[in-house]
C-alpha cells in the first residue's frame, strides 16, 4: 500500500488557500492549486468550532478514506485542501454524501 502525500506545514496550507481555486459542496469545501510535483498532495482542516477532537478526527477519517478511494482517478500535480462546511453540523456527516460531494467537486474542478 502506497503512502498518501499530505500537506503538513502551515505555509503549504496558506499557499493553497490563497492561490487555489475553491469549490463548495453540500458538506465539504475543496481548494485546489497546482504544484510542481508529479503527485497529488492533500490536507484536511476542520475548525475547532465544529466540535471536540473526537468528532473532528472521526470526520477526518471519513474524508481521508473517501479521498483514498478516489485518488487513483485524479489528475496528478495538485495540492488539495479539504475544509468542512461550518453550516453543517458534524453529526450530519455521512460517508456517502462526502463521497458524492468529492466526486462532483473534482469533476467541476476538471481533475477527475
Amino acid at each position: 500500500m502506497k503512502k498518501m502525500q499530505t500537506l503538513k506545514k502551515n505555509y503549504e496550507f496558506e499557499n493553497v488557500l490563497k492561490k487555489g481555486k475553491f469549490f463548495t459542496g453540500k458538506q465539504i469545501i475543496i481548494y485546489i492549486a497546482k504544484n510542481k510535483y508529479n503527485q497529488n498532495r492533500f490536507g484536511i482542516a476542520i475548525s475547532k468550532k465544529s466540535g471536540n477532537a473526537v468528532k473532528r478526527n472521526w470526520l477526518k477519517r471519513k474524508i481521508r478514506e473517501n479521498y483514498r478511494l478516489i485518488e487513483n482517478q485524479l489528475n496528478k500535480g495538485n495540492n488539495i485542501v479539504f475544509l468542512w462546511n461550518k453550516k453543517v453540523p458534524i453529526e450530519k456527516a455521512e460517508f456517502h454524501i462526502i463521497e458524492k460531494d468529492m466526486k462532483e467537486l473534482f469533476f467541476k474542478a476538471g481533475i477527475l
